[in-house]
């Protein structure tokens, strides 16, 4: 399992690997395939350890997305990076590919979020709605061709699917996401919903090491069914 695991960064408190679409990050019950066991399957073959191997995730991607995710490899860094990510010191940078044409050069997206009680769903509601979150992202524009606009998204606060709902809101579902109304494909086709991909990659994390207290990049290349 672990062989086709693309370590992007590792040392004795941190691992940075890159999360294919559409594999899961954890939380499933054991059997089904998650980035999580082929990272401990990774280390216990590496470091030969028989028993069980300690990841802590202070961060998800959903699972159509690809690109970096950071694990802990002990609870100390966990704790650190949890925090980090909690106070939102992280620097977390997208590439979305979305349907239609983004005027804006850049831009800021501001909404109130919240998620549905129903489904694995998040909607933009009034900032007086119970429960509602806010959720920023700045962005520039790379490129636009033939109705569809890359873009460089910089994801301020990280509620659930907030990408994917700012972008819809405003008329440019990513492509890909039919959950949020997407009506143009991408990715290589799936037979069953759940392995469909989405045009978001995690491009790069930025996050202070959590012992040594240096700023560390990690960037997941670009997958190579992403149109060039």
């Amino acid at each position: 399992m672990s062989e086709s695991l693309a370590v992007l960064y590792e040392d004795n408190h941190c691992l940075a690997v890159a999360k294919p679409a559409p594999l899961l990050t954890q939380g499933v019950p054991p059997g089904i395939p998650t980035l999580e066991a082929m990272a401990k399957a990774y280390l216990r073959e590496k470091h030969d350890k028989p028993g069980n191997v300690y990841l802590g995730i202070p961060h998800r991607l959903d699972r159509p997305v690809s690109g970096v995710v950071l694990f802990a490899r002990n609870t100390k860094a966990a704790r650190r990076l949890a925090e980090q990510f909690a106070q939102r010191t992280v620097r977390k940078l997208y590439w979305a590919l979305v349907e239609g044409e983004v005027a804006e050069v850049e831009g800021r997206w501001e909404d109130w979020m919240v998620k549905s009680p129903e489904e694995a769903r998040s909607m933009i509601v009034a900032a007086d709605t119970p429960g509602a979150q806010l959720a920023t992202l700045s962005y520039r524009r790379l490129r636009m061709d033939r109705a569809r606009t890359l873009l460089e998204v910089n994801l301020e606060t990280g509620r659930m699917h907030q990408i994917r709902v700012q972008a819809a809101s405003r008329g440019h579902p990513v492509l890909g996401d039919v959950f949020y109304g997407g009506s143009l494909p991408f990715g290589p086709p799936a037979e069953l919903p759940r392995d469909r991909i989405i045009a978001l990659h995690a491009l790069q994390l930025t996050f202070l090491h959590p012992i040594l207290y240096e700023p560390i990049t990690v960037t997941a290349p670009v997958p190579t069914y992403w149109p060039r």
